[in-house]
C-alpha cells in the first residue's frame, strides 16, 4: 500500500520544486510511474479475500480495480489539463497538480480503507479538492453556484451517515471492514432502524448519483475544467458504489422491503436521464446525464444484492470510469478548439480532424455497450439479475438501452458527421498528447475484454 501512497505524497513537492520547464514532464513521469506500480495490485485480485494488509488499509477483490483505476486516473489527468492550463502563472499550474495529487491521495485512503470511519473521512475530503478545481478553474460565471449545489447536496446527504455509522458502532463495538460482516445480525424492526437504513445508504445515493438527487452533477460537470469532469466521472461517483456495497452487506433484513422506492427511482432515472441526453444542446452536459443513466443501472444492481448483480455493478463502474472520463477528453479537446460546447456550432468536424474522429467513434460505441466491451459485461449482468428478481424490470432496462444507443448515436453523428460550418475556419490540428490520451482510456477498456477476472469482484 504505501509503495504507492508515499510516491504518490511525494509529487506534491515535486508539483513545487521542479523548475517551470520541466513541470509537466516530472509530474507526468512520475505519476505514470506510480500507475504502473499500482497495477501490482492485480496480482491479487483473482484471489478470493484481503491482501496488500497494514494496520490502516487493505486490498480486496472489490476495492483493487477501484484503486487501479484511481491511480491510473492521475497522468491522465495531467495529460489532458496541459493545455487548458498552459496560458495560467506557473503557481496556479503547481496549485492545479497539487489538488489533483491530493485528490488521489484522499481516493487512495479511501478505497483501501479498512475501517468505516476512515473511509468515511476520505470521502468527505475528496470534496475539498474538487469543490476549489470547480470554482477556481471553471470556464463559466456558474461554476460558484456548481460548487454550492456540489457541496450542499453531498453534505446533506453525507450527515446521517456519520449519525448511522456511530450508531452501528455502539451496536455492534467495531467498525472494521474485517469483522463487520460477521459480527451479530442486527435485528432491524423498528421505525427507527429503517431510519438508520436510510441513513447508511442516502450518502452514496446522492454521490451516486440517484435520479432525483442528481441535479448537482450536470452542474459540476459542465463547469468543471477538464480534469475535474475526468475525476468526478471516472472515480468519486464510484466512490458511492462502493460506499453502497461495503455497507448493504450489513443491512439486511430490512432491504428487501426498503429498497423498492430506491430501485423504482434508480431504474426511471435510466429511461428519464436517457431522454434528457436525447435533447441536450451541450455536449458536457450530455456526457454528465449520460452518467447518472449508467449509475442508475449500477445502483439497480447494488440494491438487489446478488452475487451477479454486484459483479455486474462493479465491472459497469470500472467500464464506465474509463469510457466517460474518455468522452469528457474529447469534448475538451474540441472546446480548446472551437470554443463552443454547443454541439451544433461544432459539427462535422470528420472532414478536418479525421483521426479525432476515429476515437470518437470507439467511445461513443463503448457508451452504448458494444459487445465485447466490459461495459456490455456489467450492463448484461445487471439486466440479467434484475430480470431474475423481477422480469417487469425489463421493461425499463431494455428501454433504457435503446435510448442510450440513440442518444450515444445521435452525440456521435452530431459532432462529427453533417457539413462543416462555415464559422470553423483554421482549426489546430490534433497533437500526439490527445491521441496518446485516448489511446491510454481505451486501451485498458478493449485489453479488460482478454482478462475480465481482473473486474469480476466477489463472484470468483
Amino acid at each position: 500500500m504505501l509503495k504507492v501512497l508515499i510516491p504518490t505524497l511525494m509529487l506534491i513537492p515535486t508539483a513545487w520544486l521542479t523548475p517551470a520547464k520541466w513541470l509537466w514532464p516530472t509530474t507526468l513521469a512520475h505519476s505514470m510511474l506510480i500507475a504502473l506500480i499500482s497495477l501490482s495490485w492485480l496480482k491479487y485480485a483473482l484471489e478470493t479475500g484481503w491482501s496488500t494488509l497494514n494496520l490502516f488499509m487493505a486490498t480486496d477483490p472489490l476495492s483493487t480495480p477501484l484503486l487501479v483505476l484511481t491511480c491510473w486516473l492521475l497522468p491522465l489527468m495531467i495529460l489532458a489539463s496541459q493545455n487548458h492550463t498552459a496560458t495560467e502563472p506557473i503557481n496556479r499550474q503547481r496549485m492545479y497538480i497539487t489538488l489533483l495529487t491530493s485528490l488521489q491521495i484522499f481516493l487512495i485512503l479511501a478505497f483501501g480503507a479498512t475501517e468505516v470511519i476512515m473511509f468515511y473521512v476520505m470521502f468527505e475530503a475528496t470534496l475539498i479538492p474538487t469543490l476549489i478545481l470547480i470554482t477556481r478553474w471553471g470556464n463559466q460565471t456558474e461554476r460558484l453556484n456548481a460548487g454550492v449545489y456540489f457541496l450542499f447536496y453531498t453534505l446533506a446527504g453525507s450527515l446521517p451517515l456519520l449519525v448511522a455509522l456511530l450508531l452501528l458502532q455502539n451496536y455492534t463495538g467495531t467498525l472494521s471492514l474485517f469483522t463487520l460482516p460477521f459480527s451479530h445480525p442486527l435485528h432491524l424492526s423498528s421505525n427507527g432502524d429503517k431510519l438508520w437504513w436510510a441513513g447508511c445508504l442516502l450518502a452514496f445515493l446522492v454521490k451516486m448519483p440517484l435520479y432525483g438527487v442528481h441535479l448537482w452533477l450536470p452542474k459540476a460537470h459542465v463547469e468543471a475544467p477538464v480534469a475535474g469532469s475526468m475525476v468526478l466521472a471516472a472515480v468519486l461517483l464510484k466512490l458511492g458504489g462502493y460506499g453502497m456495497m461495503r455497507m448493504i452487506v450489513m443491512l439486511d433484513p430490512l432491504t428487501k422491503e426498503l429498497s423498492y422506492p430506491f430501485l423504482i427511482f434508480a431504474l426511471w432515472g435510466v429511461i428519464m436521464t436517457g431522454s434528457i441526453c436525447l435533447r441536450q444542446t451541450d455536449l458536457k452536459s450530455l456526457i454528465a446525464y449520460s452518467s447518472v443513466s449508467h449509475m442508475g443501472l449500477v445502483v439497480g444492481g447494488i440494491l438487489i444484492q446478488t452475487p451477479w448483480g454486484f459483479t455486474g455493478a462493479l465491472i459497469l463502474m470500472i467500464a464506465h470510469g474509463l469510457t466517460s472520463s474518455a468522452l469528457f477528453c474529447l469534448a475538451n479537446t474540441n472546446y480548446e478548439r472551437t470554443h463552443s460546447r454547443t454541439m451544433l456550432l461544432a459539427r462535422g468536424l470528420q472532414i478536418i480532424l479525421p483521426l479525432m474522429t476515429a476515437w470518437w467513434f470507439i467511445a461513443s460505441l463503448a457508451n452504448l455497450a458494444l459487445p465485447p466491451l466490459p461495459n456490455l459485461m456489467g450492463e448484461l449482468m445487471i439486466i440479467t439479475s434484475l430480470f431474475n428478481w423481477s422480469w417487469w424490470t425489463i421493461v425499463l432496462t431494455g428501454g433504457g438501452t435503446l435510448i442510450t444507443a440513440s442518444y450515444s448515436l445521435y452525440m456521435f453523428l452530431m459532432t462529427q458527421r453533417g457539413p462543416l460550418p462555415s464559422h470553423i475556419v483554421g482549426l489546430e490540428p490534433s497533437h500526439s498528447r490527445e491521441h496518446l490520451l485516448m489511446a491510454l482510456h481505451l486501451l485498458p477498456l478493449l485489453l479488460l475484454i482478454l482478462k475480465p477476472e481482473l473486474i469480476w469482484g466477489w463472484a470468483g
